[in-house]
């Protein structure tokens, strides 16, 4: 019994999401057939770079580990938010909560540094192309690869054991379907100032910064490509940039809106809104803006088809 008791006082409990919603089961139903579509094409996609040889070219090795973030980010908190939720059952362990903000975190982070240097190997591909083998060459990604990953997994401890230290006010109710930093640090009884301010150049450095950079590297390859001679060149160019355009504006959209906005630890709601859309609807709409317009993924994909044509 005392065990029992204190394992309540650690454990936390998670109030879920848009509990006045009515057809609230309707709408978790969809997050699972949404996640199971962006589950399926992440793998899909990871698959046919890995089995597909003229797909072993560095921009395609950063996009499968943008998918595996994906895979990794999405498998961490919906099916247990779905578990939660069809059980009844909405507690979850102090170890637990560690470990869904750590993992969490550390995809997110990894993904806005991925996404950045995915952003260089464009930039040298149209503005540099003669040294592009040079410069981005395959050790070069894979070094880029597992830099995102330690410098996500870096940040993300940092910020795991800062929010996890303080003392957690009773009945220690997270207003959030998942274990969040901003949802945590709402139920925190002590002045919590100097780490809001941490929180905040943490933003800075893994959204602002990128971004910025992004950007201007966008300006640049754009004024590249207006001066290309072949229409066929230009077009491809503007393809891949695009589609790398709008996986950044699904990225950086929601976590400055969340981690940015003036007042945002005020607007729950909305906060959760915003990680439902990238947590679930950001992983599927990733494959789908790189494959359904570029030839060598649907080549792939047909290859595959072929090589593994479905039973009659």
């Amino acid at each position: 019994m005392r065990r029992e008791n204190e394992t309540e006082l650690t454990d936390f409990t998670l109030l879920g999401f848009f509990p006045e919603f009515k057809h609230i089961t309707a709408m978790v139903c969809i997050i699972l057939l949404i996640f199971s579509a962006a589950f399926t094409g992440n793998t899909l996609l990871i698959l046919l770079i890995w089995l597909d040889s003229r797909l072993h070219t560095p921009m395609y090795i950063l996009l499968s580990q943008l998918s595996l973030m994906d895979l990794t980010l999405t498998s961490s908190i919906v099916p247990k938010m779905a578990v939660n939720f069809f059980s009844g059952w909405r507690r979850i362990s102090f170890l637990a909560c560690g470990t869904q903000i750590f993992f969490s975190l550390t995809v997110a982070i990894a993904e806005c540094i991925l996404i950045t240097l995915m952003c260089f190997d464009r930039y040298v591909a149209i503005c540099n192309p003669l040294r592009y083998p040079v410069i981005i060459s395959h050790k070069a990604c894979f070094q880029m690869a597992a830099m995102s990953w330690a410098g996500g997994a870096l940040t993300s401890l940092g910020h795991t054991a800062f929010t996890l230290h303080f003392h957690i006010c009773s009945p220690r109710e997270i207003p959030h379907f998942f274990c969040e930093v901003m949802a945590v640090l709402r139920i925190v009884c002590e002045d919590i100032s100097a780490y809001e301010k941490a929180v905040v150049v943490t933003s800075i450095l893994v959204l602002l910064l990128p971004l910025t950079l992004i950007l201007s590297s966008y300006v640049l390859i754009f004024l590249a490509v207006l001066r290309m001679n072949s229409p066929e060149g230009r077009n491809k160019a503007l393809a891949t940039c695009s589609s790398h355009l709008c996986v950044v504006g699904l990225y950086f959209g929601p976590g400055m809106c969340i981690y940015m906005r003036p007042g945002a630890a005020k607007t729950p709601k909305l906060n959760q809104g915003l990680f439902l859309f990238g947590t679930v609807l950001t992983p599927l709409l990733n494959p789908l803006a790189y494959s359904l317009r570029n030839k060598e993924v649907i080549g792939a994909l047909k290859k595959l088809m072929r090589r593994y044509p479905s039973s009659r």
